[in-house]
């Protein structure tokens, strides 16, 4: 029976997209690129098999002789954060941008957010997740009050220390949120981030959790779910769907706890679909323009792929791809809208380049395993 992987290397873009400016980032961003510059070379010796070096040039990174698949895919709609980039690789486009706050939530929302939480808050501007928590932690501890902040994302976060709020009832207030953020105020995410530690050592445990909108459109998820294909989700998939599309869901809040379910998925899965989020290159790494901790992720990541296709038979795809970019070299901490990475092996790729829309990760899949194709979703299948 068929089956296929698609992982996504959170925020490992490759150039910027035409309309990058736009967005407030050089044209000239390049994530991978600069992080192998600034790292000295990265050293990925499956994913330079498998062509990463044929994409783009990469220092340390040679193109191969006999590649897979390869290329670049970028976004149809507006956005460069996490909800719309794994959307689009399932073939949902969304058709306005979510909405943002650069000066922070005004006191309409944040006066419904304290009617409904029955909690005051503090900061109410865009901050570093980290950073955030040494302005703030120490206020919160003191007083109560919840640390609310947000980024050049469509997002509202929720930060609180265990001594303060536990991890369960931090949930339940991020989920009465969710409900209130809708209409005009419909954040692609309201996001609970607990944390830990004394003043001056706060630390962000892994039971973040993600409260997405729903999509607004029908994906390939669903197409697959309807060819009674099984579909599971890895890490914060399911998360960033609602639920939409997806039967089962397996740990990965860390690339190590990502890595270890594909690895278990890779070795019993009969058939079905397994679509991943490895996110240390975005959430601890990125974000925080730390090269060396990224280039490191890097090499766990090519080790698993090592493995994997040692276990990979003729009738598996996997697909190696992205949803936006975090330069190292940007004059901000956030996303940058850039194009993602493809690297797809399967039978039969003849180690061509291909260059499309993120929607041709998603389309590939259901014509892999079903032989059907999904007109009325973008998209064209590589397979």
């Amino acid at each position: 029976m068929p089956r296929a992987f698609v992982i996504v290397l959170d925020a490992c873009g490759v150039g910027a997209l035409p309309d990058a400016a736009a967005y407030g980032d050089d044209p000239a961003s390049n994530t991978l690129e600069h992080v192998a510059a600034l790292a000295g070379g990265l050293e990925l010796p499956v994913l330079q098999s498998l062509g990463l070096g044929n994409i783009d040039e990469l220092e340390g990174v040679p193109p191969a002789a006999a590649p897979v698949l390869h290329g670049r895919v970028g976004a149809l709609g507006p956005g460069k954060e996490s909800v719309t980039g794994h959307w689009e690789l399932m073939g949902v486009i969304p058709q306005a941008p979510l909405p943002t706050y650069p000066r922070g939530f005004p006191d309409e929302v944040v006066d419904e957010l304290e009617r409904v939480s029955g909690r005051r808050f503090c900061c109410n501007r865009p901050y570093s997740g980290t950073q955030v928590l040494d302005d703030f932690g120490e206020h919160h501890l003191r007083t109560g009050e919840l640390i609310l902040y947000t980024s050049a994302d469509s997002v509202l976060q929720i930060a609180a220390h265990h001594d303060v709020i536990d991890e369960p009832e931090l949930h339940s207030l991020c989920a009465a949120v969710r409900e209130v953020m809708r209409g005009e105020h419909a954040v692609g995410r309201v996001i609970a981030r607990p944390f830990i530690g004394e003043p001056g050592a706060f630390v962000r445990t892994t039971g973040r959790h993600d409260y997405s909108l729903v999509p607004p459109s029908r994906s390939y998820l669903e197409e697959l779910q309807a060819a009674d294909v099984p579909v599971h989700g890895v890490g914060k998939i399911r998360d960033l769907f609602a639920g939409v599309g997806i039967d089962a869901s397996h740990p990965g809040a860390t690339n190590p706890e990502a890595i270890a379910s594909v690895t278990e998925l890779v070795r019993t899965l009969d058939s079905g679909f397994v679509f991943a989020n490895f996110v240390d290159t975005d959430q601890i790494y990125g974000h925080r323009h730390d090269v060396a901790g990224f280039a490191a992720a890097l090499r766990a990541i090519d080790d698993a792929v090592g493995g994997w296709l040692e276990q990979l038979g003729d009738e598996d795809m996997l697909v190696l791809t992205a949803d936006h970019g975090v330069d190292p070299t940007a004059n901000h901490t956030d996303h940058t809208r850039e194009y993602a990475i493809l690297l797809a092996r399967f039978e039969g790729h003849g180690s061509r380049r291909h260059d499309g829309p993120l929607a041709d990760v998603g389309a590939s899949v259901l014509h892999w395993l079903t032989g059907h194709e999904a007109p009325a979703l973008p998209g064209e299948p590589f397979s």
